[in-house]
């Protein structure tokens, strides 16, 4: 452990604590041209929860229309376009900039750097978002609504919606633009600018699984542009990619989206197992069981993602050998998946466990993560698939993995870190009761989907049969109760932490934490690591 004594010696030369290297720009330019990684950090978690609430509240409408069967509220074509611009709001924008908002905040500070590689492309990155995901927003007062094509913007619906699909094709543009720069920019911040003594197998897991995540949004991003590039000629420019009446294909986009969209599926939640491998030996408090598996699994994880995309297509004609193929290479998969939840098992076993929030979050992360993960590995079997393709299994399965995985993730990242940013200590009380009212209300919103599935309902329709209504009652009564949960994080949570209500931080608020995160002082100082730390043998510790 570093003392108290060892930190006043490296504090004034190594972090910059004192008032000149405090000296942060006022008012609102501090914001608007903001380049310190730390700021552009929380500008992209207030955006990402901004867009949480917004697609909140189109899941919220959506389940308010399936309370009972029959039309209550919207039409089937304002229903569409709800499920659709809640997918795209809540994966673009909100699980993957709100990752990128703990990706600017931790590395730096993770692996001793001064700041981000590219502090301006790192403003113009954040700001980027901003125009995109108000053209996005604005798309449902365009004439003939918000796109409603899906989330996926299969064609041949994108060719045959109102201009908003425009506006949605452009907005994905921009938002794929500041993913791709902030991926490079993350690259080579990692790549260039740790601390001297810490080597890439030294580096902590949060860092590694963002390095991996990094080089996979940069191989697929363009994928994703080529994709809706392809569909904006088709509906302007007089190509045929994907209207058969031209010889085109409309399975041809579902493959290159697909191979956009699996190795996405995981972007969405390594930087969660990074968290997950952090917050779990520190409350454990021992070290993270098997580092280098660890690695190569989350490795292994991103290379095999880009040889599964067509387990979304089985029902499109696939010949068996292709059907065999996908089948046994998505089964694959969960072979590294399953040695990081053993790892995190393993960490566990016999450790001195303590519960608190954060704790509880990656218990409940690893708990809900492993059931998504199950339902996934069924419905990678070609056979089942068939049945349940386009069913609320489906829905099920991936709630299960990007609510549960992703956003539990980052909620056990926020209590784990937040007393670093905020130099203030969360309320425990309110935390534990944030995280029950998720895990129960969340298992009661999507659990029930499971059976809707395996009984045959079909997913993104406004209306269904008599006997599907208990469920899907169910689901409605848990989706608010879950929707309220994360409004009490904000008012209860966050607000007052914002506002450095709460006891004040110590440096090191758990005691078993190990990482240069802790040793600055909470809050870490505007200017951190201005002098490139020295290391102690395991990259841990800064020494005096």
């Amino acid at each position: 452990m570093s003392t108290s004594h060892d930190m006043a010696h490296v504090g004034h030369d190594s972090h910059g604590h004192d008032d000149h290297h405090d000296h942060k720009p006022e008012g609102w330019r501090r914001w608007v041209y903001a380049t310190n990684h730390k700021d552009i950090g929380t500008l992209y978690l207030l955006f990402a929860f901004t867009m949480l609430m917004i697609g909140g509240v189109l899941a919220l409408l959506i389940r308010l229309e399936l309370f009972q069967p029959g039309l209550q509220f919207v039409n089937p074509e304002l229903f569409n376009q709800f499920t659709t611009m809640h997918g795209l709001i809540m994966v673009f924008g909100a699980i993957m900039p709100a990752f990128v908002g703990f990706a600017n905040w931790m590395i730096p500070l993770q692996i001793g750097a001064a700041d981000m590689a590219f502090a301006r492309m790192n403003n113009f990155s954040f700001w980027l978002m901003i125009p995109a995901a108000v053209t996005l927003v604005m798309s449902f007062f365009m004439p003939g609504g918000a796109p409603a094509a899906g989330w996926t913007l299969y064609a041949p619906l994108t060719l045959q919606m109102g201009p908003s699909m425009d506006a949605g094709i452009f907005a994905m543009h921009v938002l794929g633009a500041s993913s791709i720069m902030g991926s490079i920019n993350i690259v080579v911040t990692i790549l260039n600018m740790r601390a001297p003594g810490m080597t890439m197998m030294k580096m902590p897991m949060f860092v590694w699984t963002w390095l991996i995540t990094a080089y996979l949004l940069i191989a697929v991003m363009p994928v994703l542009a080529g994709a809706i590039t392809m569909t904006l000629t088709d509906r302007h420019f007089g190509t045929t990619f994907f209207n058969p009446a031209g010889g085109g294909d409309p399975v041809m986009y579902q493959h290159i989206f697909w191979f956009f969209g699996h190795p996405e599926v995981y972007i969405m939640i390594l930087p969660a197992f990074g968290i997950i491998s952090h917050v779990v030996p520190t409350f454990a408090r021992k070290k993270l069981f098997g580092y280098a598996s660890m690695v190569y699994a989350t490795s292994s994880i991103a290379i095999l993602s880009f040889i599964v995309w067509a387990h979304h297509m089985y029902t499109t004609g696939m010949p068996v050998t292709g059907q065999l193929f996908f089948m046994y290479a998505t089964m694959l998969i969960s072979v590294p998946t399953g040695v990081k939840v053993f790892n995190w098992v393993a960490t566990m076993w016999k450790g001195s466990m303590t519960f608190e929030t954060p704790m509880l979050f990656a218990v409940g992360f690893i708990f809900v993560f492993t059931i998504g993960g199950f339902t996934g590995l069924i419905l990678s079997l070609a056979p089942i698939d068939l049945q349940m393709q386009d069913t609320y299994y489906v829905v099920a399965h991936f709630h299960y993995v990007l609510v549960a995985g992703s956003l539990y993730g980052m909620f056990a990242g926020f209590y784990y870190w937040s007393p670093k940013w905020t130099g203030v200590m969360y309320n425990e009380t309110r935390g534990k009761i944030h995280f029950w009212m998720s895990l129960i209300f969340f298992n009661v919103t999507f659990f029930p989907m499971h059976f809707l599935g395996l009984a045959g309902m079909p997913r993104r329709y406004a209306d269904y049969p008599a006997q599907f209504t208990d469920f899907n009652q169910w689901a409605t009564v848990g989706a608010f109760g879950f929707g309220l949960a994360q409004v009490y994080f904000f008012f209860f949570v966050v607000l007052p932490m914002m506002r450095g209500k709460g006891e004040k931080a110590p440096q090191r608020p758990w005691e078993a934490a190990e990482g240069l995160e802790w040793e600055v002082p909470s809050p870490a100082p505007f200017h951190t690591f201005e002098t490139p730390p020295k290391l102690d043998a395991t990259a841990t510790k800064v020494i005096g």
